[in-house]
């Protein structure tokens, strides 16, 4: 066991931890955060999606030694504008069904956009690929992140 400082959300976390604890279960276990989802364990279904320094990232894979002093983001703490487009479009739409996976949803969707703003359906495909959605919501998906792409236009 070793202590980790972990800077998730604008605040500071102590947790107590192997250090090859993935970081899902320091953000839920350590912090109290149960936004972010366990889903496969082996970074291929996306319900774990997290930013870190502003890069979504797999964090059922990512061991929490290998964080440091890194800005690490979770569903409950993006407020970025991308962010909240993206959130009003999926209600709009009525995007989620079980609405498991759509915290990983979301924070590989506000992270494109922060990339790209106008992007085409592949560049969602590309950039979506790995998040899974067992209600196969894919086409409301796709349709709410150009809504939320609309939305920033202006």
């Amino acid at each position: 066991m070793a202590a980790f400082v972990l800077k998730i959300n604008g605040g500071e976390h102590r947790v107590d931890v192997d250090p090859q604890t993935p970081l899902l279960w320091a953000i839920r276990d350590g912090a109290g955060l149960m936004g972010t989802k366990y889903g496969c364990g082996v970074a291929q279904c996306g319900a774990c999606t997290v930013h870190v320094d502003g890069q979504p990232v797999r964090s059922c894979s990512l061991p929490v030694s290998a964080v440091g002093a890194s800005e690490i983001i979770t569903i409950e703490g993006i407020k970025s504008r991308e962010a909240q487009a993206v959130q009003k479009a999926w209600v709009a739409l009525d995007v989620p069904q079980c609405g498991y996976c759509q915290s990983g949803q979301v924070m590989s969707a506000a992270s494109l956009l922060s990339l790209n703003p106008k992007p085409t359906d592949e560049d969602i495909d590309l950039a979506m690929t790995g998040n899974i959605c067992r209600c196969a919501t894919y086409v409301r998906i796709r349709a709410a992140i150009h809504d939320a792409a609309k939305s920033l236009e202006g």
